[in-house]
């Protein structure tokens, strides 16, 4: 049931919601909406999603039904694909011993428990290692690769790091260290000094899937030296690996590094959630018992509960825990690990609480342009990246936080759509403006001198205000329709989810409930508001809860609006999820936004 024509543009005309956005239809050609739920047999709601988000009646079809049989690019496609192969062969029959030294975040873990995962399945000797974030920084160093190779290792694997470590792979290639690169990020002109760089945005890469997560190039490796262990005979006298049973891993890494969640990324995630929810690495199904997931994984559990735990060794903690979580056999070292990760996401969410405070008094005082810039002495490294996202979201622009220590900064940049920040931040590295530096077009991370603070802010000021202006972007918020209270059913939410996984590129749809009242609202969990909404009739309700809507930042005006509204009137926005708290059989409105209305 949809509200009326005049009822939607009244909506949708919304210039300013309680949280400062305006109101935004996302367009789809209603007709082309039409076709597809008439030619595929789907109700015509979903066709108009899937007209709305571009999709055309030759996708829809691999789009509803995922599947890495028509998806899953052949490996050999990336350079170096097939010398990387050659040697892992080479090292895996000669019984030498490969060390995989991987990233500290979720994409990192994942790609390193993928790999280990691998290479013990096929009998391969293997070392982990991950770099301590404070001590180490980001990316290999000279002195942790030969360190592997006095361990032993004659092959080493970068996972979601190398593409901008020349400087550290010179030393590891004249001690005679093969190293293999498998990254994602940008990468500069010249390339690093290595035995093999697989990364689908080098410079020279032409492959079309520069939206791969490291996990997924990583896959890719996994996939073509399975195909070459197999034509070697390897598999004679062994039970060759079934592939598919750690896509888990690889919807993980996917989700959380926010990748655009079209073409191979659906396909590895959508199989991949299937993987996670049979709860087969006991490591994953320790921690959604740790985080107390009781309803159906899906790819919101995966970013936003599963995702933070597992980077919180890394953040603040002991970084190689969530790859040896992902990794273990042993249930009881998976249950304490997972407690142990439960634990320090708590400490996380403390310390990033107390540096975004210190970040938005600094951004409040000095003045937001078109970047939004925080450096803070002694702040945690292990949380610029979240704080950075938050500012993001508070200002609405590309924002940038740096810790210091030592007369050296640590920082982690976030962007918002139409301006890709890691291009400038190795445009920055290129000027001399910092000690290194990458990242992809959402994300970027860089090292910088103290002295050079100033400069680098005024480099990116420049540079992003011609794109986006002085002002940045205006906030808006993106709605797929209107719908009458009575519309949020199960069944409907249900529909919703055939078009999932939702993430970059496949935003979840929003609708606008028209004209509802508060009928009750109370805080949970200290900064959340929970109520229920009823239309004018007083004939359907709706549950609807708005996360964090008392914690100082835009949505603070909508969660005291709800709290206080003593039964008045609002146009309500946000995203219908299934309720099943208790057994139930329900649904629940997650809310972004509201707008008063006149009932």
């Amino acid at each position: 049931m949809t509200a009326s024509d005049a009822t939607i543009a009244a909506v949708l005309g919304v210039e300013r919601s309680l949280t400062g956005r305006r109101w935004r239809a996302r367009h789809g050609d209603e007709r082309a909406g039409l076709a597809l739920a008439q030619r595929f047999g789907l109700p015509e709601i979903i066709g108009r999603l899937l007209a709305a988000r571009g999709i055309g009646a030759e996708e829809a079809e691999r789009f509803l039904e995922p599947s890495l049989r028509n998806s899953l690019p052949d490996p050999a496609h990336l350079k170096d694909m097939e010398k990387a192969v050659a040697r892992l062969v080479a090292a895996i029959r000669g019984g030498e011993t490969i060390a995989v030294f991987g990233d500290y975040d979720v994409d990192g873990a994942t790609s390193a428990a993928l790999l280990r995962r691998f290479f013990g399945a096929v009998g391969a000797n293997t070392l982990i290692y991950i770099p301590d974030r404070q001590r180490e920084g980001y990316g290999p160093n000279a002195a942790a690769l030969l360190k592997l190779k006095a361990q032993g290792a004659a092959v080493v694997i970068t996972v979601d790091c190398g593409i901008t470590a020349g400087e550290a792979l010179e030393p590891a290639a004249d001690a005679g260290l093969d190293v293999i690169v498998v990254d994602h990020h940008l990468g500069e002109p010249a390339l690093p000094r290595a035995l093999a760089v697989i990364d689908p945005n080098r410079i020279d890469e032409d492959s079309p899937h520069g939206m791969l997560a490291a996990v997924g190039v990583t896959f890719l490796l996994v996939a073509a030296l399975n195909r070459a262990l197999r034509q070697a005979g390897w598999y004679k006298e062994r039970t060759e690996p079934d592939l598919m049973q750690w896509l888990d891993l690889v919807a993980l890494g996917t989700v959380c590094d926010v990748v655009p969640l079209n073409g191979v990324n659906r396909a590895l995630v959508a199989q991949g959630l299937k993987v996670m929810r049979r709860r087969g690495n006991i490591g994953l199904a320790a921690l959604g018992d740790a985080a107390g997931i009781g309803e159906k994984l899906d790819a919101y559990h995966a970013g936003f509960i599963l995702g933070p735990r597992v980077n919180a060794g890394g953040r603040v903690g002991e970084a190689d825990l969530g790859a040896r979580l992902l990794s273990t056999e042993d249930e009881a070292e998976a249950r304490s690990l997972a407690a142990h990760l439960h634990a320090l996401n708590a400490e996380r969410r403390a310390i990033e609480a107390q540096v975004l405070a210190q970040a938005i008094d600094q951004v409040e005082r000095d003045g937001v342009g078109a970047l939004v810039f925080a450096a803070g002495e002694g702040w945690h490294p292990g949380v610029i990246g979240i704080v950075a996202s938050r500012l993001k979201d508070r200002y609405n622009r590309p924002a940038c936080v740096v810790a210091l220590a030592s007369a050296v900064g640590r920082g982690s940049g976030r962007s918002v759509p139409g301006l890709a920040l890691g291009p400038l931040v190795i445009a920055a590295h290129q000027a001399g403006l910092l000690l290194n530096g990458g990242g992809h077009a959402m994300a970027a991370g860089f090292t910088v001198a103290e002295e050079k603070l100033g400069a680098l802010h005024d480099f990116l000021e420049v540079r992003i205000s011609a794109v986006l202006g002085e002002g940045g972007l205006a906030p808006e918020l993106n709605i797929d329709g209107a719908l009458a209270a009575a519309a949020a059913t199960p069944d409907l939410a249900a529909l919703i989810e055939r078009i999932g996984p939702f993430g970059t590129a496949n935003s979840e749809p929003r609708f606008v409930f028209p004209n509802l009242r508060v009928l009750r609202a109370d805080i949970v969990g200290g900064e959340h508001v929970r109520c229920v909404l009823g239309d004018g009739g007083g004939a359907a309700r709706l549950k609807g809860i708005a996360f964090r809507a008392l914690n100082g930042d835009r949505n603070n005006a909508m969660g005291q609006a709800l709290l206080n509204a003593q039964g008045a009137g609002f146009h309500v926005a946000g995203h219908l999820r299934a309720d099943h708290w208790q057994g139930r059989n329900g649904v629940q409105l997650l809310i972004d936004d509201a707008a008063p209305a006149a009932l």
